[in-house]
Parts: structure tokens; C-alpha cells; sequence
């Protein structure tokens, strides 16, 4: 076996890996639900106001 060829197929296998992570990251990003977040945030706030002007 030749070890001199060895550290190029170190780079090419981490290169693949990162950049098949990248594109499941990206597929998962495209396929999540899509939330709402305006009726959170009323929701947190008034839970937030609530608690500061029981205290």
C-alpha cells in the first residue's frame, strides 16, 4: 500500500463528508414546517409583562 497518496485521500473524504453534511442541512432547512412567530412573541411578552408587574 502506498501511504504517499494517503493524505489526499484524507482531504477528498473530509471534503465529501462536510459538504454532504452541508447539503442535509440545507435539505432539512428547506423541508421544516413553517411557524408563525408573531403570535409567540405577543405570547412571551405578555408572560414576560405579567411576571415583571407581579414582582
Amino acid at each position: 500500500m502506498l501511504y504517499v497518496k494517503m493524505p489526499i485521500m484524507i482531504v477528498l473524504l473530509a471534503t465529501g463528508y462536510l459538504f454532504s453534511i452541508y447539503l442535509l442541512l440545507a435539505l432539512a432547512k428547506r423541508s421544516s414546517p413553517r411557524i408563525e412567530t408573531k403570535d409567540a412573541n405577543v405570547s412571551v411578552t405578555s408572560s414576560v409583562t405579567e411576571i415583571v408587574n407581579g414582582q
